[in-house]
C-alpha cells in the first residue's frame, strides 16, 4: 500500500497540461474583461483599462504561481498571457455595452472565471507535484486573486469577502471536485464538471442572493428563507412584541395589549382591529 507521502502528490497527464492552458487563458481574457468593465464604471480613462485589466487578468495566476515556487510565473514567460489580457482590457475599452448590458455580462464571466482558474490552479499545482490541500488552496487562490486585486487597487472591498453571492465558496468547491476527479483517474471529467458546476452555483447565488453568515445576528436573505420565515398565521413570528401577547407588535391580536378582550379598543370588539 502506498504510503502518505506518496499519496499526497499526483500525476497529472501531459494532455490535461493542454487544457488547463487554454483554461488559464480563458480565465486571464474573462478577467481582463471584468476589470474592463470596472474601469468602465469608475470612469477611468484608457490606461486605467490596461492596468485594472493587466491586474485582473494576471494577479490570480501570478499569486499561485509565486506561491508555488516552480520557476518564473508563466505570464512573465510565455507572452500569450499578457497579450490575451490586454486584448481583453481593450475590448471592454471599445465594445459600447450599456451598463445593464455589461451587468449581465459581468455576472457571466464572473461564473465562468471561478470555473477555469479554479481548475486550472488546481490542475496546475498538482503538476507542480504539490498534494490535495495545497491543489484546493492555490486553485482557490488562483480564482479569487486577480479580482481581489484589482477591487483593492480600485479603493474597494474584495467581492471575496462578500456582500454579492456565494463567491470564494464557489471556488472551494469547485476546486475540491477537481482535485478529488484527478485522484480517482478522471481529470477531465473533474475539469468539465467544475467548470459546469462554478456556473451553476455562482449563478444561483447571485440570483436568489445565497450568501455565508455575517455575524451571529446574520438572518438569510435568500427569497426560499424568506417565505420560511413568513408566518401564514399572521402572528410576527413569537408574537411576543412589546406591545400585546400572541399578537404582531400587538395590533391585530386576540389578546392584544392595544385590544385585549375588547376591555380597552374602542375600535373594534374582543379585540379584533377594525381595519382588518
Amino acid at each position: 500500500m502506498p504510503s502518505p507521502s506518496v499519496m499526497s502528490a499526483l500525476s497529472v497527464p501531459a494532455g490535461i497540461d493542454t487544457v488547463t492552458r487554454y483554461l488559464d487563458l480563458a480565465g486571464v481574457c474573462s478577467c481582463a474583461l471584468l476589470g474592463g468593465a470596472v474601469a468602465r464604471s469608475a470612469g477611468l480613462d484608457l490606461f486605467g483599462f490596461v492596468v485594472v485589466g493587466l491586474v485582473s487578468g494576471l494577479g490570480g495566476g501570478l499569486i499561485r504561481d509565486v506561491l508555488l515556487q516552480h520557476g518564473t510565473p508563466i505570464a512573465l514567460t510565455d507572452y500569450t498571457y499578457v497579450a490575451v489580457a490586454l486584448g481583453g482590457a481593450l475590448a471592454a475599452f471599445l465594445i459600447p455595452l450599456s451598463e445593464h448590458s455589461w451587468g449581465r455580462l459581468f455576472t457571466a464571466l464572473d461564473a465562468a472565471v471561478i470555473g477555469f482558474w479554479a481548475v486550472a490552479g488546481a490542475n496546475r499545482t498538482l503538476s507542480a507535484g504539490l498534494g490535495w490541500l495545497p491543489a484546493i488552496m492555490l486553485g482557490t487562490v488562483t480564482a479569487v486573486g486577480g479580482g481581489a486585486l484589482r477591487d483593492v487597487i480600485l479603493g474597494r472591498v474584495p467581492a471575496v469577502f462578500g456582500g454579492n453571492g456565494l463567491y470564494a465558496t464557489v471556488a472551494l468547491l469547485v476546486a475540491a471536485v477537481t482535485v478529488v476527479c484527478a485522484y480517482l483517474g478522471a481529470p477531465t471529467v473533474g475539469i468539465c464538471v467544475g467548470v459546469a458546476l462554478a456556473l451553476v452555483f455562482r449563478l444561483s447565488a447571485v440570483h436568489y442572493g445565497w450568501n455565508l453568515p455575517r455575524g451571529p445576528d446574520w438572518r438569510p436573505q435568500a427569497r426560499l428563507a424568506a417565505l420560511v420565515r413568513r408566518d401564514p398565521r399572521g402572528t410576527g413570528g413569537d408574537g411576543n412584541g412589546p406591545d400585546g401577547r400572541n399578537g404582531r407588535d400587538g395590533q391585530g391580536g386576540e389578546n392584544g395589549a392595544n385590544g385585549a378582550n375588547g376591555a380597552e379598543d374602542q375600535d373594534g370588539e374582543n379585540g379584533q382591529d377594525p381595519r382588518s
